[in-house]
């Protein structure tokens, strides 16, 4: 498996990719139709996990302390950059995130019966900043990937949360 894995260059995208194909999923499920919505964003959470099970082949405990590191300078003034990479609590915890994800959309296809698009994109953007945050290897861009969390986790609490949820909703956004 490793071998394939080498071939396909996977250790040089697979970070990038677990972190942007989330916001191109967004776009496909904003695009389809309402009653699809689930199942598309249902698949395509679900191939983000199948494609993220190679970090676990990838991942050498023996090696480095970050691994699949890569390094772009953004704000260059400021001395930010754009770093990824995975040790391996992070390894766990990206992993967690791909797999808890599509069991989390399928939980919800019984309870969502109203913007059923605006949801589950929402639920994709926020695995695209969960997974920012546990790849980020640069402060500014960890804070950048926490705070993209807290949006979708504002309009989630605040449209489809419970009987008092423009309370918690507002909250939250105090809060954190």
């Amino acid at each position: 498996m490793t071998g394939l894995l080498d071939a396909m260059g996977y250790a040089d995208w697979i970070l990038h990719a677990l972190i942007w194909l989330p916001l191109v999923g967004m776009a496909v499920v904003l695009l389809s139709p309402e009653e699809r919505a689930k199942h598309v964003a249902f698949g395509w959470a679900l191939g983000l996990f199948v494609l993220s099970l190679g970090l676990w082949w990838v991942f050498d405990p023996a090696g480095p302390l970050f691994q699949l590191t890569s390094m772009t300078e953004w704000i260059g003034a400021w001395g930010v950059s754009y770093a990824l990479g995975m040790d391996g609590i992070s390894l766990f915890m990206i992993l967690l995130t791909t797999f808890t994800m599509p069991v989390a959309i399928l939980g919800s296809f019984n309870y969502i019966k109203e913007r059923q698009r605006a949801f589950y994109s929402l639920m994709l953007l926020l695995q695209m900043g969960i997974v920012g945050v546990f790849a980020s290897m640069d402060l500014f861009l960890f804070y950048v990937f926490f705070e993209l969390t807290l949006v979708p986790m504002y309009f989630i609490v605040g449209i489809w949360g419970g009987e008092r949820r423009i309370y918690a909703a507002v909250k939250f956004f105090l809060y954190t």
